[in-house]
């Protein structure tokens, strides 16, 4: 096995004494493993952190065997682990991603998806500039593993038109007129998720606790409390952001 392409580091974990284990996202080989040698060193340790672009390099004698890995960083976005609120960003959508891909299988779209969300959080800091993208990757992600929502058109009524809500149970959207009397058990669909444009924080919200719920429903069940506990702190800071 050998294996060199450009990759977005996604989780990084310790393994022996001086070593890592680490998980990335490549164009056309999806998420790929690696053992890096001396991955805890002071050299290795800046070059290894989750968002950063490396050129990575695997190679394994068996298929069977955990490649080793040498990485060249090509793009740095540490530096954004010294604002809370980006730093929260990063950890969540790279975990997330880690978590919950299969190794090996090609998911270009998410690839693609993945790297706008990370350059809209380096552009522009601050959550309005990134927000949406990051409900938008979300909801990406759960179409591409099989849990995709259906926003297209009414469950009640099948109108294609004022579609406001979506069932919790099964994920279909529900216009005004077909959620009457039910408005409290579902969940509201904001605006930018069907007709596109910008979103303010209300609708930002709402996406997130919308996408929230089948991640954690449908993706997220037994990957462990580390994992939500990431998406609690980033909408968390994100909520005192607004306030």
């Amino acid at each position: 096995m050998h294996l060199r392409a450009d990759a977005i580091l996604l989780s990084i974990r310790g393994h022996g004494e001086h070593g890592a284990i680490v998980r990335a996202l490549t164009e056309q080989d999806g998420v790929q493993p690696g053992y890096v040698r001396g991955g805890r060193s002071r050299a290795l340790r800046p070059v290894l952190q989750p968002a950063n672009l490396i050129l990575g390099e695997w190679r394994a004698r068996t298929e069977e065997q955990l490649p080793g890995l040498t990485v060249e960083l090509l793009h740095s976005r540490a530096p954004l682990f010294g604002e809370p609120l980006p730093a929260a960003a990063l950890v969540w959508v790279t975990a997330l991603t880690a978590a919950t891909l299969p190794e090996a299988l090609p998911y270009p779209r998410l690839h693609a998806a993945l790297g706008g969300v990370l350059d809209a959080i380096e552009a522009a800091p601050a959550a309005r500039g990134w927000a949406v993208a990051l409900v938008r990757y979300e909801l990406l992600l759960l179409a591409e593993l099989g849990f995709g929502l259906d926003l297209e058109r009414c469950a009640a009524t099948g109108a294609t038109v004022d579609l406001a809500f979506v069932s919790p149970k099964s994920g279909i959207a529900v216009s005004r007129i077909g959620a009457t009397g039910y408005e409290s058990r579902l969940l509201a669909l904001p605006p930018f998720l069907t007709e596109g444009g910008a979103a303010d924080w209300e609708d930002i919200l709402a996406g997130l606790r919308l996408t929230g719920h089948f991640l954690a429903r449908d993706l997220l069940i037994g990957r462990g409390a580390d994992l939500l506990a990431a998406r609690v702190r980033l909408v968390d800071r994100l909520l005192r952001a607004v306030a």
